[in-house]
């Protein structure tokens, strides 16, 4: 059997795409968990460009950025498929995913970690965002029809990880009131299968963000 690697952080969302596109697959895998503050050689030598997790290690042969290994994944292993398999749907799921990680996510960085006038103007592009999404989620489940994919797992940050932010600051923005759509899309994609089996901890995530922000809160200003 080929030897298949992931250096990855559990509570990390882009090492979780990659995770959950692995067990998608079936394929057996072993997970190396780094420290971001004293990043491995092997991290380092695997990906000497952005020294960023994940990286898949597959025969020994490095591939970086997490969507980029969804793509490689699927391409690569027998199993249900993650991208459609109809050219047209195929691009309008890379577009979203395109979407939440070059729009989505600056802003909800800003948004959730800023503070004063820079974390309210993104607020209110975040809420712009959200309508957008919600626009594109009205008639379906899922971004291309009723299927968890690839868009949707490009989403995991703001459908699982925002909400638990949103607690441990302390400061919830995205309510079913303001946005009944883009929550019926969160609440859906945490409960489907497989996802829901392979989330990771909802308490240590809230842990870990809770005691960030204690920590922003006592450091000298």
């Amino acid at each position: 059997m080929a030897e298949v690697k992931l250096l990855g952080v559990s509570l990390s969302p882009f090492s979780r795409r990659v995770e959950w596109a692995l067990k998608i697959k079936g394929v057996e895998y072993e997970f190396v968990e780094e420290d971001i503050q004293n990043k491995s050689p092997l991290l380092l030598q695997s990906n000497p460009i952005h020294k960023k997790i994940p990286v898949l290690i597959h025969n020994g042969k490095p591939i970086c950025e997490s969507m980029v290994i969804v793509e490689y994944i699927d391409e690569t292993f027998e199993g249900p498929s993650i991208l459609p398999k109809d050219p047209y749907d195929r691009a309008i799921a890379r577009f979203w995913a395109k979407f939440f990680d070059d729009k989505c996510m600056p802003v909800m960085g800003k948004a959730m970690f800023g503070s004063g006038e820079e974390s309210d103007k993104a607020k209110e592009e975040l809420g712009e965002l959200i309508k957008i999404l919600e626009n594109e989620l009205k008639d379906k489940k899922f971004f291309v029809g009723d299927k968890f994919g690839f868009a949707d797992m490009a989403g995991n940050l703001m459908a699982y990880w925002m909400g638990i932010v949103e607690e441990a600051s302390g400061n919830v923005f995205v309510t079913s009131e303001k946005f009944p759509i883009f929550c019926t899309w969160r609440d859906e994609y945490i409960n489907c299968s497989p996802i829901k089996e392979y989330l990771p901890s909802r308490d240590a995530i809230l842990a870990h963000f809770k005691a960030r922000f204690q920590a922003a809160a006592a450091a000298p200003k």
